[in-house]
């Protein structure tokens, strides 16, 4: 069980606007190219847009041209948390924020191999980034 206060969905409501409060919280995703960081590429880090944990960095961030922001990996080992999702008929592994549960998106085995190989496809909506200064 933890110690972090519970956020009511009032609350989620009235911090996150629509777009956001339906990915983060209900599990949704925009549509494809149309996310403001998918073709962002500046220095800087990723952060939850519920909670503002940090999860990705652009060091680990790349063009897959899946039409999401994709990363190699999270920013740190227990930034995000994944999960069996067999949801629309088809088994994915969904990731979340380990903070605040937010839905991010999804992982895939499909990524660069020279970098591990794993390709987090993450809603642009679920993310704030924060540049390098």
């Amino acid at each position: 069980m933890s110690d972090k206060p519970e956020t009511t969905d009032a609350e989620w409501r009235e911090k996150l606007t629509p777009e956001q409060y339906h990915v983060l919280r209900e599990a949704g995703t925009e549509r494809a190219f149309t996310g403001k960081y998918d073709k962002q590429y500046d220095a800087g880090e990723y952060y939850c847009a519920g909670c503002g944990q940090k999860l990705f960095e652009s060091d680990d961030k790349y063009n897959s041209g899946c039409g999401w922001p994709a990363f190699t990996a999270p920013s740190e080992g227990e930034a995000v948390e994944e999960h069996r999702d067999t949801s629309h008929g088809m088994i994915r592994t969904e990731v979340t924020c380990s903070n605040c549960g937010g839905h991010l998106g999804h992982v895939f085995p499909d990524g660069p191999p020279d970098r591990g190989g794993m390709r987090y496809c993450i809603n642009s909506a679920a993310l704030e980034f924060e540049p390098d200064d």
